[in-house]
């Protein structure tokens, strides 16, 4: 119940149209009701002798407009079955038509609220989460959602009503044998409870299998060189296949039990009325019940049977979608969104310097300290390079400055303010970043370079091309600016990715700058474009760079060494060699032949 109050609670914006699709649904029911009453005046006409046929009680005192007998009355009852099924069928239109409004508008709702929750979690959050998981909830399961919504509500809703109108029409026609046909609901809600229960652990077992099934193939499919390369396609094979019978068997358990329920239920409600037939034959022959009246009751309370079947099967269907919402509350719920002061400081340009002062950080997932009391000033206009054997903190370093983590002690402060005391977006807007891997979305070049400034004029997109050198390659494919990229770059070279990735920090301008050098070999040509894109993007920023050339180290004004979450030595590549420490052992590991090669 927990679950559907929560799920009624994005219907509430919609109530009105929501009473109206309720009304439409009542409407129905009533026509159905009236619907059913003219096989009293049917009965009657049908076995009329000479003269005027009985007029036999029925709903809505109907027998009243029905003249006495002959073609008028035959007439009469065929326009009125023809009027109340035409007006029947335009409430039905507008039940429909009202509850998809308001479960496509509900849901709508959900994925926005839902997708902007995601949005701005932390990094952390996304640590615990895998994407395939958060893509599910958003698509699945809101799917799942959007159908229990805009139909198994409605349907329910609509059945309910039935069920309450044939109801009260057999009670208007005979209340004692309605009263016993009555005990029959506690039986039925007792089934349906059962099935009710087996068929959400079911659907539970169900989810968390199409998730494991779509984590397996999303991993083979983007790793399919891998796979190609070890041929390893039969032990994919195997993998998704046993995943797959996992959830083949569930679903087939839960249609066994949704296929089961309907029947099971229906034949209690027939052995039921069967009983019911002798306490009828009671009512006819005390004269408190008429022939025709009595098929009349029969007609509705059959009737109400189907709505009682349908109810049942549709409940399954509810539980099912509510196991898909409840995924949902377990992602919503999980809120991690970084901390932000009401009276944040919106930060400007660096005019100072950055500062790392006594930083210690470890990740969520683990017990050991990444980075342990760490610090580092960064002089506004200067280059600062981290340089160090992997794992030794670097890329944690860059994390932190953009606030993608808090440092679990000590502080980091721009112009001497905290930056957990500073307003987020303005901090995020004096940074650019270039990741080690290139990431570039499915869409254009142009799209691609103004990702961080989608008001960009075409003259400021081209300019920044030019300095990341890759107008020249852009103007070379087949649509230019307007050329899609492929997923994650995939139509282009690695060496033009990196320039589109540089060209995207330049176009943003932002006064400091993250890069993280890719280590990827490319090229001679490349190589040197994209060595020239980087030396434009870092002239006159702020940068604090993780170095893997040695290039970029001699360009830098300060090098920290980095081992074990510590920053060990700082100084220029001249001071470090001379000291003969940690910095000079990766030089002759790491460096010592690009020197040899470029001075050739």
């Amino acid at each position: 119940m927990k679950d559907l109050r929560r799920l009624i609670k994005y219907l509430k914006p919609h109530w009105l149209t929501f009473a109206s699709a309720t009304f439409a649904m009542i409407v129905v029911s009533i026509l159905e009701s009236a619907t059913g009453a003219l096989i009293v005046p049917i009965f009657d006409q049908a076995f009329a002798t000479e003269g005027a046929a009985k007029k036999t009680q029925t709903l809505f005192n109907l027998q009243n407009l029905i003249p006495e007998s002959g073609f008028a009355a035959w007439r009469t009852i065929a326009l009125l079955l023809i009027t109340f099924t035409i007006l029947k069928g335009i409430a039905d239109f507008f039940s429909s038509y009202l509850m998809a409004v308001v479960g496509q508008s509900s849901v709508l709702k959900l994925r926005r609220e839902l997708y902007d929750h995601l949005l701005v979690q932390p990094s952390s959050f996304f640590e615990k989460h895998r994407t395939n998981f958060l893509v599910s909830r958003l698509v699945t399961s809101a799917a799942a959602i959007e159908q229990a919504v805009t139909a198994t509500m409605r349907d329910m809703l609509k059945e309910g009503t039935a069920l309450i109108a044939f109801l009260s029409a057999a009670f208007y026609f005979n209340w004692r044998l309605t009263i016993i046909s009555l005990i029959l609901v506690p039986v039925v809600g007792l089934l349906t409870a059962k099935f009710s229960t087996a068929l959400r652990n079911l659907s539970h077992e169900s989810f968390e299998g199409n998730k494991l099934l779509t984590d397996t193939a999303q991993e083979a499919l983007a790793n399919h060189t891998i796979v190609k390369a070890y041929r390893a396609e039969p032990r994919e094979k195997e993998r998704f296949h046993k995943v797959a019978m996992k959830i083949l068997r569930a679903q087939l358990r839960g249609a066994k039990l949704a296929a089961l329920s309907p029947p099971v239920i229906e034949s209690v409600g027939v052995i039921f009325v069967a009983v019911l037939l002798f306490f009828a034959q009671n009512e006819i022959i005390s004269r408190r019940m008429d022939k025709s009246q009595f098929i009349v009751f029969l007609f509705f309370l059959f009737s109400s049977y189907q709505p009682m079947r349908r109810l049942s099967r549709l409940h399954n269907q509810m539980e099912q979608a509510l196991a898909a919402a409840r995924h949902v509350w377990e992602v919503l719920d999980d809120d991690e969104k970084m901390p932000q002061k009401e009276n944040a400081v919106k930060l400007g340009a660096l005019k100072n310097k950055i500062e790392y002062k006594n930083v210690s950080f470890v990740y969520s997932d683990e017990t050991k300290p990444v980075l342990h009391n760490v610090s580092l000033e960064i002089p506004a206009g200067s280059m600062v390079a981290l340089v160090g054997e992997s794992g030794g903190g670097k890329s944690t370093m860059t994390k932190l400055l953009p606030r993608f983590y808090d440092p679990k002690e000590g502080k980091i402060l721009w112009d001497r303010v905290d930056l957990q005391d500073a307003d987020l977006h303005s901090l995020r807007c004096n940074i650019a970043i270039v990741t080690q891997e290139t990431i570039l979305f499915n869409d254009t070049v142009r799209y691609n370079i103004t990702y961080g400034k989608p008001d960009a004029s075409d003259d400021e997109i081209k300019s920044a091309a030019k300095i990341a050198f890759a107008h020249d390659f852009i103007m070379e494919l087949p649509q230019g600016y307007d050329t899609i990229v492929g997923e994650r770059g995939i139509f282009l070279s690695g060496g033009q990715r990196q320039r589109l990735a540089i060209a995207r920090a330049v176009l943003v301008d932002a006064p400091v700058l993250v890069l993280d050098e890719a280590t990827s070999a490319l090229d001679t040509e490349s190589e040197r474009l994209v060595q020239k894109a980087l030396a434009n993007l870092i002239q006159n920023r702020t940068t604090l760079v993780i170095a893997h050339r040695l290039s970029t180290i001699r360009k830098a004004d300060k090098i920290a060494v980095m081992e074990r979450g510590q920053i060990i030595e700082t100084g220029t590549h001249e001071s470090l060699l001379a000291i003969s420490g940690k910095y000079k052992q990766l030089y002759e590991l790491q460096f010592a032949e690009e020197e040899l090669v470029s001075s050739q």
